[in-house]
């Protein structure tokens, strides 16, 4: 017995949501070490009132939930730079107006809504940030017992996870030193000149996982000393009526130079399982992972470590049409890399082995028979079975 929410919510894993795994990890945390850990979730004005409706579902759960809001900002007009709003109300044309302003938005929002207070004053000390698209974000023990526990006495305020880089993470944020200091260097920062630098697999070799374990009383004490740090990232953006304008954005892992004893922890690329796409979405949902009290875990079948390459095309973009193009999830234990382009649906009990790439022309359709064994294999032209 498990803690679901609602079924109308796309389902990672036997009907289980994003938000559905996350409470199972902590649920099963505090019943094995008859603790309290807390969920607090952070929404923007956006997502705030749908979020409270889904959260009366875990009432039952041995979790206590906690939600708080991220700040309003108002969008700048690219030519006039200045606000789109015309007034300060949310509603009518005035909708787009508005924008959140990025995760490094939580200290400040963190600590205005009270929350921050509130768990110091139940003794908590150290909170574990995470996106909650990122299904390998568990409470990992070995990392909390070295906060608690520092070989050298002095506790760190600040730790992020990082893990080696792929060619698939080459954008993500990474870690330098500079006057004494760690910190987050995000692509946005990077000058056009050195993109290419940046990018590079060899030069650097991690990048930020956005797992990060932050003291509690140093977020106060930073926060009230107005001494948290953030970089401005200026994100260009084009409304729906085509007007371009500008929103400014910090990144929780930029304050980590505000921070005493920061420190970066390689960890296991098992702890930073994103799922942004449908792509990604098929490997969380296949049997390459087993999921146990709420923690995807690569299945002891698959003879070896890496995740598959996978790369489905703009017919599977929306979740409704990836959901419709298979019939069950194919068996992915030995695939290495598979990419689909165009029409092309998938029978029950495929199975995708090697490198398997399906391309079906414009005009084309291709459909994957009930049972077949892909291996090695480029599947190309038209393939239609039908019913008789």
């Amino acid at each position: 017995m498990g803690c679901k929410g609602p079924k109308s919510l796309i389902g990672v894993r036997n009907e289980n949501t994003f938000l559905d795994l996350t409470v199972q990890q902590i649920e099963h945390l505090n019943k094995t070490y008859n603790t309290d850990v807390p969920l607090v979730l952070m929404n923007s004005f956006n997502t705030d009132e749908d979020t409270k409706k889904i959260l009366q579902k875990y009432s039952h759960c041995r979790v206590k939930i906690y939600t708080f809001n991220q700040s309003r900002y108002p969008r700048i007009n690219k030519e006039s730079l200045l606000p789109v709003a015309k007034d300060v109300s949310y509603s009518g044309e005035n909708t787009e107006a508005w924008y959140p302003p990025g995760h490094g938005d939580i200290y400040a929002s963190f600590y205005n809504s009270g929350l921050l207070d509130t768990l110091i004053g139940e003794g908590k000390e150290y909170i574990f940030v995470s996106n909650i698209d990122n299904l390998g974000a568990t409470v990992d023990l070995y990392i909390l017992n070295h906060l608690m526990n520092p070989p050298n006495g002095k506790r760190c305020e600040f730790v992020m996870e990082v893990t080696n880089k792929t060619r698939a993470d080459v954008k993500g944020g990474t870690l330098t030193q500079y006057e004494g200091k760690l910190r987050l260097v995000e692509i946005a920062q990077v000058p056009k000149a050195h993109v290419d630098e940046f990018k590079s697999v060899s030069k650097f070799k991690i990048f930020n996982t956005n797992n990060l374990w932050i003291s509690l009383a140093a977020v106060k004490r930073l926060q009230e000393q107005n001494a948290i740090d953030m970089e401005i990232i200026v994100n260009p953006k084009t409304l729906d009526g085509g007007l371009n304008v500008i929103q400014l954005e910090t990144a929780v892992g930029a304050a980590i130079k505000s921070f005493e004893n920061s420190l970066g922890i390689n960890v296991p690329r098992s702890r930073f399982l994103p799922v942004k796409t449908t792509s990604d979405l098929l490997l969380v949902m296949s049997n390459l992972y087993s999921l146990n009290a709420g923690s995807l875990t690569m299945s002891e079948k698959r003879e070896f470590p890496t995740v598959p390459l996978v790369k489905l095309g703009s017919s599977f973009t929306k979740v409704q049409d990836y959901l419709r193009r298979f019939e069950s999830i194919p068996d992915m234990l030995e695939l290495d890399h598979l990419t689909v382009s165009g029409d092309v649906t998938f029978g029950k009990n495929v199975s995708l082995k090697g490198t398997v790439i399906i391309i079906a022309n414009h005009g084309d359709r291709i459909d994957i028979p009930p049972g077949a064994v892909l291996e090695n294999k480029i599947v190309s032209g038209n393939l239609r079975i039908l019913d008789h």
